[in-house]
């Protein structure tokens, strides 16, 4: 059975320990689009040399950053074929602004296997602090499984964000470069559903699809940069349910609601009719 949500619920996962540097970050943020503007003083802030400042979306790669090989599936409990996997959703919040280097320890363990019917939806949550023990970022995770549903268990709770009934405070155009996914992969991501076209069709898409990890830090960065003066310290954390592929060469645009404390944000592609891509988007900022 694929599947075993008797083993898999609250089984622990390895602790991972691992390192990045100044130059990680900048090559993270530069596979985010970064340096678009490279006479812009803000812009530079994320590729300055041994001090740039990091999004907290840096978070999602940190631990695996220089994996080479694709990823597998299998946890306890839970034995499942990439080409079948997307991510569903992704969660992180920063206890204090993450340093341009560092070492840290992950301790990960599944938290939650929901059986919606011709899927399965897998969430971990993790921990992360520096080598003493103080804490940097929590996250929590899913990942959406095809055809690996029917297992008997519960459909799991729905956390959809209604988004205000007036227009947005602002918006922002995201260009996702024709090479976008090709760059992104370097960061520890070598799926083969974001660089290989075959491998791609045999999954059911016409082409290799970009990273839901990428959308994820490009809008983060889009809406750092356009509604808190590209300072990446403000943000406490950032939530988004992937609700859609992004195809490299494509239009990601943003729309941003002010709330108390957050920034309610939808993303659309607008070549394909303004196709949803993340959905349920929440920026809490820091201190508010």
């Amino acid at each position: 059975m694929p599947i075993d949500p008797n083993i898999a619920i609250g089984a622990e996962l390895p602790t991972l320990e691992f390192a990045w540097t100044a130059s990680d970050v900048q090559h993270y943020h530069l596979a985010l689009g970064a340096g678009s503007r490279p006479l812009d003083e803000k812009e530079l802030r994320y590729l300055t040399d041994r001090t740039p400042q990091v999004l907290p979306t840096f978070a999602t790669v940190a631990a695996n950053f220089h994996a080479t090989d694709a990823p597998q599936v299998s946890f306890p409990g839970v034995d499942i074929d990439l080409a079948k996997v997307v991510h569903g959703s992704q969660e992180v919040t920063v206890h204090r602004p993450l340093p341009p280097e560092g070492k840290a320890r992950t301790t990960t363990r599944i938290a939650e296997v929901w059986d919606k019917g011709k899927a399965a939806v897998i969430v971990q949550e993790s921990a992360t602090t520096d080598i003493d023990g103080a804490p940097l970022w929590t996250s929590r995770s899913s990942i959406f499984a095809r055809g690996e549903g029917g297992f008997g268990g519960e459909r799991g709770p729905s956390q959809s964000v209604e988004l205000p009934d007036r227009p947005s405070d602002a918006e922002v155009d995201i260009p996702v470069l024709p090479q976008q996914a090709l760059m992104y992969r370097m960061c520890g991501d070598r799926n083969p559903l974001h660089s290989d076209p075959q491998f791609a069709a045999a999954a059911g898409f016409p082409a290799p699809i970009l990273h839901g990890l990428c959308t994820y830090g490009m809008v983060c960065k889009a809406v750092v940069d356009t509604m808190l003066d590209s300072d990446a310290s403000l943000v406490a954390g950032f939530r988004a349910r992937f609700a859609g592929v992004v195809f490299p060469g494509e239009t990601l645009h943003a729309r941003i609601w002010k709330e108390a404390g957050l920034l309610l944000i939808s993303a659309t592609v607008p070549e394909r009719d303004h196709s949803p891509a993340l959905a349920d988007v929440v920026l809490t900022i820091a201190g508010r």
